[in-house]
């Protein structure tokens, strides 16, 4: 019987992306109620000389700032991760990250207020750069961590939900018997997935896919997670079995079940378990060699 969480997860994978970015939506545009409202309350409804759409403005220009600025965090962080790892190299990365936020936050915002006023015949306040800088930079780090706790809590989530895969540790050798080689081919993986812990085959997996500092792993119609890149993955798997077949895909050539071309000169993979992987252009030379 098909496990129900990760048939929740499957029927959540279609909609992921829709998901993410409406949960960004909702949260900016509350911001944008909340602290609209709050400010024109301060401002004194307008008797200290704003209009009332102003507070509207600047709220709308800050988190449209902010939403456009989001996937630039997540690339950044993904290239210098923030784990137990590699957080003290990192750390300064971030930093660095958090100023280049501040300066590209206010330069976007600035010039859609600019477009905002012109739209409303008004004149556009010029800044003070420099005590505008300070003052968003307090308020920008801020908002900078808070998007990184975000995202960690979402992938920390979704990893307790489908699970990490490993390499299973070999055996320990008897006293006084040199210890094994290690194998340069791992057969088995174990996974982790809510406190439950289980065996996987290499042989098993159909086809793999890059996610930033992991790859999924696609099993008998399971989603797991291994902490590596796709590159070096693939350097520990058969390479009589696995290949690459674009960027961020490798594919179990027991597992294809159709290649289907398109007119670019790419191909869709139709796998045995039903799932689509896409082959690029560029690929299609070496899996048809390596199918032969």
């Amino acid at each position: 019987m098909d496990d129900p969480t990760m048939a929740l997860l499957r029927r959540y994978q279609p909609w992921r992306r829709f998901a993410e970015v409406a949960f960004w939506a909702v949260v900016l545009g509350a911001q944008v109620v909340f602290n609209s409202t709050v400010t024109w309350i301060d401002l004194g409804r307008g008797v200290n000389g704003h209009a009332f759409w102003e507070p509207w403005a600047w709220e709308i220009t800050s988190n449209l700032a902010v939403g456009l600025l989001i996937p630039c965090i997540v690339a950044f962080e993904r290239r210098f991760p923030l784990r137990l790892a590699t957080a003290p190299r990192n750390v300064g990365a971030h930093v660095l990250g958090s100023l280049l936020f501040c300066l590209a936050h206010v330069a976007v915002t600035q010039a859609l207020r600019y477009v905002a006023y012109s739209l409303m015949g008004a004149p556009f306040p010029v800044p003070g750069w420099l005590l505008t800088l300070a003052y968003e930079y307090l308020k920008d780090v801020r908002s900078y961590v808070l998007i990184l706790i975000a995202l960690f809590s979402y992938r920390f989530v979704l990893l307790r939900l489908q699970g990490e895969a490993r390499v299973l540790d070999a055996p320990e050798s008897p006293q006084g018997d040199p210890p094994p080689a290690p194998a340069s081919r791992p057969e088995r993986f174990l996974v982790r997935k809510l406190r439950r812990e289980f065996l996987i085959a290499a042989a098993d997996i159909d086809w793999l896919q890059a996610q930033g500092n992991y790859i999924g792993l696609r099993v008998n119609g399971h989603d797991y997670l291994l902490r590596s890149t796709l590159s070096d993955f693939l350097g520990q798997l058969d390479p009589a079995r696995f290949v690459r077949v674009h960027r961020s895909y490798a594919v179990n050539l027991d597992r294809i079940a159709e290649i289907e071309p398109v007119d670019s000169g790419d191909a869709r993979l139709q796998m045995k378990d039903g799932s689509v992987v896409p082959c690029s252009r560029r690929y299609r030379d070496a899996l048809g060699a390596a199918a032969g």
